[in-house]
């Protein structure tokens, strides 16, 4: 059973910043394309970023390019979201995701439970 579990979410004022890590458990990490995907209250899930199982690609919605980076360390087995310059619009749940496919631009096949970022004005 794979499991990820995510950490590092929490209270920022605009324009800080945030770490967010996802362990990952159950299965082989280095196998996974990973992802973050995130839901606003009131609004459907949203794909922010994904990369895949060796770093050689990343991807990122339009609205967070330049200010997010996702990252993973196979040795870890975990998957990070650094973001920065953080804005209201930020807030949201975020959620850590693998996928089976290797290189998927888009992970959805498993799910962590979401990390609260709220982001104050």
């Amino acid at each position: 059973q794979v499991q990820l579990v995510e950490s590092g979410g929490g209270l920022v004022q605009a324009g800080g910043s945030l770490r967010l890590s996802c362990a990952v458990s159950g299965g082989t990490f280095s196998n996974y394309a990973m992802g973050w995907f995130r839901q606003a209250s009131g609004k459907e899930r949203e794909f922010v970023a994904a990369i895949t199982w060796n770093s050689g690609s990343t991807y990122y919605v339009d609205f967070v390019k330049g200010r997010f980076t996702i990252s993973r360390d196979n040795a870890k087995n975990t998957v990070y979201l650094m973001m920065s310059r953080l804005k209201p619009e930020d807030t949201a749940i975020y959620y850590c995701t693998a996928d089976l496919d290797a290189y998927s631009d888009y992970p959805t096949d498993y799910w962590g439970q979401g990390t609260q970022v709220t982001v104050s004005s």
